[in-house]
C-alpha cells in the first residue's frame, strides 16, 4: 500500500482549490449569508499557535455553515500598520513597507498551507494605498461631523516607542508594545469624540446576546457611567470659584478638603507669591510623572501637599483646605474632588495621614458614631443624616435629591451625568502609518485635504532619528504644501493615525474590497454585515471592540450602513 504523504495530498488539492476559486463568495438572495471572521494579524513574519487555533476556529464554522447552505463570506488580510514595522527599519535598515510586505507574503504562504477556507480575493491590507486612502476618508468624514478634533493635552508618552499612547494602551503603567514606562508629555494631539457616544455604546451593550457577559462587563466598566452634582466652593482669595464633581451629593455637608489634579489650571494661580510655591511644583513634576494606573490604584500611596489656600462650601460656609494630590486626575470629572473623611475610606486614610479634621455626616440607624471611636470611613450607604442642616434625619436617596435640589435653586451647581471614557486620543509621532490628512495653512488654520487628492501618501524620504518628534516631519517634500482653499504656503499634519483606527473598519471592507470610488457600496455592506460570529482573544475586549463600535455607529448616523452594531456573536478564545 501507497504510504500516506500529507505534504504532497494537501499541496495537491489546496492548488486545486485556489485555481478553482472554490472559496470565492458573491452575494446571493436565493440563499441565507453567514459572515465568520477571525481577528486579522500583524505582519509579525510567522503564524504561531495563536493564530492557528484562532483561525481553526473560524474555519470550522465556516465549512458548518457552508455546508448548511448558508452563503458564508469568510475573508482574511493584514493589519499591517505599527511601531514593530517602523522598529524593523531602524534595527535593520530596510524600509517599513518592505519589511511588512515581505512578512505578509510568508504568512500568507503558511495560511495556504493550512488549508483554511478563506475568499483570498477579498484581502485587505491596512498599509496599501488603495485601503488607507478610505481610512484618511473615514477621517475627514469625522472631522465634518465635528467628532474629529485637536487640542493640547497632557498625553501618555513612551520614550522607547517614541510616541503617544492611548489610555487603553497603558496596561499597569507600561507601554502596551514594549512594556516600557511611560509618563506624562504635554503635546497638541488630535482626537476623536467617542465620549459623544458613551451614553449610546454603554446602552447598546443590552443588544449583544451573543457576547460573553465579561467582555460586556469590561466595557461597561471602562465606560463608566456615573451620576452626580456638579458645584462650585468659592475662593475669594484666589478670586475665582472651583468646580467640583461628586456622586456622593449626601455627603456635602463634611467637606474638610479639595483635592485638586497635578495639572488643574489653578495650581499655577495658587503658586504666584506663595512662600510653598518651589514645594508645590517640585510634587506636581513628580506626579505628573507617574503613570494614571499609579496614581488611581487602590493599591497605591495617596499623597498630597497643602497649598495654604482655602475654598469654601457653599453647603454651610465653611472654610475648606486645599490640597494638590497624586490620586486625582485632570480629565474625570473637573480635575476637582471633595474630601469627606468620614465617609470615603481614601479621604479617611489621606486625612489621617496629614491630620486634616474630619466630620461625621452618616451614621447607622441603630447607632451614633463617634469621631474618636472610629477607625475607618463608614461606608455603607444605608443610614441616616446628621450634622447636615435641614437635611439632618433624612435617608441618603432623600436627602440627595433634596441636596441636588438645593444646589440648583440656588444657583451653585447642577446635576451632571460623568464618565470614566475619555475622547480617543490617535496622534502618533511615527512613520508607519495613515497620515492625517490636514494641512495647516496661515490663513485658514486647519483645512482638510481635497478628497481627490486621497490619498495623502507616505512619503520615503525621511528620517528615523528618534531626537524628531516625527519622521513624517523630517521629509521636505512631504511638511511644504499649498493650502487648497487659498494657495498660500502650507504644512502638511505630520502626525500618523493610532493603528486601531485601520482595524476599526476593516470588517467593513471585506464586503466591498476593491472599490476606488468609496470606502464600500451601501447595498454590499448591507447585504454581508454585520458579521454573524466574530472570533479573536480577550485582550480585544476593550481597545479594538470598543472601538468598532464606536465607529460603526457613527457611519450607521451618517447613513453609511443600516446596521448600529458590528460584531452579533463574539467567541473570545484563550
Amino acid at each position: 500500500m501507497e504510504r500516506y504523504s500529507p505534504q504532497d495530498i494537501e499541496s495537491k488539492w489546496q492548488k486545486k482549490w485556489e485555481e478553482g476559486k472554490v472559496y470565492k463568495t458573491e452575494a446571493d438572495a436565493s440563499r441565507p449569508k453567514y459572515y465568520a471572521l477571525e481577528m486579522f494579524p500583524y505582519p509579525s513574519g510567522n503564524l504561531h499557535m495563536g493564530h492557528v487555533r484562532n483561525y481553526a476556529i473560524g474555519d470550522v464554522m465556516a465549512r458548518y455553515k457552508t455546508m448548511e447552505g448558508f452563503n458564508v463570506l469568510h475573508p482574511m488580510g493584514f493589519d499591517s500598520f505599527g511601531m514593530p514595522a517602523e522598529n524593523a527599519a531602524i534595527k535593520h535598515g530596510v524600509k517599513p513597507a518592505d519589511w511588512t510586505y515581505s512578512n505578509i507574503e510568508n504568512m500568507e504562504k503558511q495560511q495556504k498551507k493550512l488549508g483554511l477556507s478563506y475568499d483570498w480575493d477579498r484581502e485587505v491590507k491596512t498599509c496599501d494605498p488603495s485601503y488607507y486612502k478610505w481610512t484618511q476618508w473615514l477621517f475627514e468624514l469625522f472631522y465634518k461631523r465635528g467628532l474629529a478634533y485637536k487640542k493640547k493635552a497632557s498625553v501618555n508618552w513612551c520614550d522607547t516607542c517614541g510616541t503617544v499612547l492611548a489610555n487603553e494602551q497603558v496596561i499597569d503603567g507600561k507601554c502596551w508594545r514594549c512594556d516600557h514606562e511611560v509618563h506624562k508629555k504635554d503635546l497638541s494631539q488630535w482626537f476623536l469624540k467617542i465620549t459623544d457616544y458613551a451614553d449610546v455604546l454603554l446602552k447598546d451593550l443590552d443588544k449583544l446576546k451573543g457576547w460573553p457577559e465579561r467582555v460586556k462587563t469590561m466595557q461597561d466598566n471602562w465606560i463608566g457611567r456615573s451620576e452626580g452634582l456638579e458645584f462650585n466652593l468659592e475662593a475669594p482669595e484666589l478670586g475665582t470659584s472651583i468646580a467640583a464633581y461628586t456622586t456622593r451629593p449626601d455627603t456635602v455637608y463634611g467637606i474638610t478638603f479639595l483635592a485638586l489634579a497635578a495639572e488643574h489650571p489653578l495650581v499655577d494661580k495658587i503658586c504666584e507669591n506663595n512662600p510653598k510655591a518651589e514645594a508645590i511644583q517640585a510634587f506636581v513634576k513628580r506626579t505628573r510623572n507617574q503613570s494614571e494606573i499609579e496614581r488611581t490604584s487602590s493599591e497605591s500611596e495617596k499623597e498630597g501637599i497643602f497649598t495654604g489656600a482655602y475654598c469654601i462650601n457653599p453647603f454651610n460656609g465653611n472654610k475648606v483646605q486645599i490640597w494638590v494630590t497624586n490620586y486625582v486626575l485632570a480629565d474625570y470629572g473637573t480635575g476637582a474632588v471633595i474630601g469627606v473623611p468620614s465617609e470615603d475610606s481614601r479621604d479617611w486614610m489621606f486625612a489621617t495621614k496629614y491630620d486634616i479634621p474630619k466630620i461625621i455626616t452618616l451614621q447607622p440607624r441603630d447607632h451614633e458614631l463617634k469621631l474618636e471611636e472610629m477607625t475607618e470611613a463608614y461606608t455603607d450607604k444605608d443610614g441616616v443624616l446628621v450634622n447636615s442642616a435641614e437635611f439632618t434625619g433624612l435617608d441618603i436617596k432623600e436627602a440627595m435629591k433634596g441636596i441636588m435640589d438645593k444646589a440648583e435653586k440656588e444657583g451653585f451647581g447642577k446635576r451632571r451625568v460623568n464618565f470614566r471614557l475619555r475622547d480617543w486620543l490617535i496622534s502618533r509621532q511615527r512613520y508607519w502609518g495613515a497620515p492625517i490628512p490636514v494641512i495647516n495653512c496661515p490663513h485658514c488654520g486647519e483645512v482638510l485635504v481635497p478628497e481627490k487628492d486621497l490619498p495623502v501618501m507616505l512619503p520615503e524620504d525621511v528620517s528615523f532619528d528618534q531626537g524628531s518628534l516625527s519622521p513624517l516631519a523630517s521629509s521636505e517634500s512631504f511638511v511644504h504644501c499649498k493650502c487648497p482653499k487659498c494657495g498660500a504656503d502650507a504644512t502638511r499634519e505630520t502626525d500618523t493615525m493610532d493603528t486601531f483606527i485601520c482595524s476599526s473598519w476593516y470588517y467593513l471592507r471585506y464586503t466591498d474590497p476593491h472599490n476606488d470610488k468609496e470606502p464600500f457600496a451601501k447595498d454590499k455592506v448591507n447585504y454581508w454585515a454585520p458579521v454573524d460570529q466574530y472570533i479573536g482573544g480577550i485582550e480585544h475586549a476593550i481597545l479594538h471592540l470598543l472601538y468598532s463600535r464606536f465607529f460603526t455607529k457613527v457611519l450607521h448616523d451618517a447613513g453609511l450602513v443600516d446596521f448600529d452594531e458590528p460584531f452579533t456573536n463574539l467567541l473570545t478564545q484563550g
